[in-house]
Formats: C-alpha cells, structure tokens, sequence
C-alpha cells in the first residue's frame, strides 16, 4: 500500500549496509509535514521539536516491523499524532490544573509566537481551535490544514470515517460560531 519511494526507502533501510540513509532520507522526506502536524496539536515550537524527535526515533525503532498496510506517512502521523497527546497529556499532569486552564496557555503561547502570529484572523483561527475536544481538533487539522482523507485519516487516529466526518462537522460549526462572537 505504500508508494514506490516509500517501499524503496523501506527496502534499503532493512538493508543494514543502508540503513542509516534510507532513515535520513525518510526525515528529510517527511519531517516538514510532521513537524507542522505536531506544532499544531502542542503550538510551542520547542515542544514541537521534541514531540518530531520522539516521532522518529520511535518510527526507527519500529520500522523494521512496519507490515505496509497502511501508507508509511499515515503510520508516521500515527506515531507523531500519539507522542503529541501523550506530550499534552503528561503536561497536565505536570502541572496539576484542568485541561482548560493548558488550553488558556497554550493560547498565550500563540499570541506570542512570531512565527504563528500571522494576520489577525489567522489567530483567531488558531485560538478557535484551542477550544475544541482534542480529537475534533485533529481531525479539522488534518482536514483542514493537511488536506487529507478520510480513509487516510482514519488510519491515523483509529476512528471510522463516519465518526470522522462528524467530528470534522461539529469542529466547523464550533469554530464558525467561536468566530462570530471575535467580530
């Protein structure tokens, strides 16, 4: 199921001789789109970072038991998208407050970010996912900012495409109305 590069990449990493470039090339091909993937779920770039490195070195320790029923870049989104939650969830019980009162601080932590900060209704957008369930906001991220699919979609999180789309809807209609209350 996956592409031809990918099952070259596969092919030469199982190949102890070219292992470690095969795994370069794969960062390289795929760290970009991770990495944005994984910034929108934590917003902080350096917890970004470090949730990217957890994704990788996980994906070399397990690539060799990856079965190819899946596209390599949805079982890499699995990875990157599991070490996010898991991140924001040690997070909160780092510093023993409710999930709102992270959401508020990851909040603040966009409108300070220059990299993020964008036009004002970029923000805005930004702030509106914040107030979203976990799970609708990385279903609208993908959707949304990763143009993906369902079916591919589905593959990363676990979750039917029904569900998906229902998710995805109810995200929408939250962040439409998240927005008019802003202007």
């Amino acid at each position: 199921m996956t592409d031809g590069s990918d099952k070259k990449l596969l092919d030469q990493f199982r190949d102890p001789r070219s292992r470690n470039l095969a795994f370069s090339q794969l960062v390289n091909k795929y760290q970009e789109r991770l990495y944005w993937h994984i910034r929108r779920i934590v917003i902080d770039h350096d917890d970004a970072d470090d949730v990217l490195q957890n994704t990788f070195i996980k994906a070399f320790k397990n690539l060799d038991s990856f079965r190819e029923d899946s596209q390599l870049y949805t079982w890499l989104y699995r990875i990157g998208t599991n070490e996010s939650l898991t991140f924001l969830k040690k997070k909160k019980r780092n510093i023993f407050v409710p999930f709102d009162d992270v959401s508020h601080g990851l909040s603040s932590k966009l409108e300070a970010d220059p990299e993020l900060s964008g036009d004002a209704i970029q923000l805005k957008l930004q702030q509106a996912l914040l107030t979203l369930p976990t799970k609708q906001r990385l279903v609208f991220n993908m959707k949304y900012f990763e143009e993906m699919k369902y079916e591919e979609i589905s593959e990363v999180t676990g979750t039917s495409v029904g569900a998906l789309k229902a998710s995805y809807h109810h995200a929408v209609k939250k962040i439409e109305a998240h927005l008019k209350n802003q202007f």
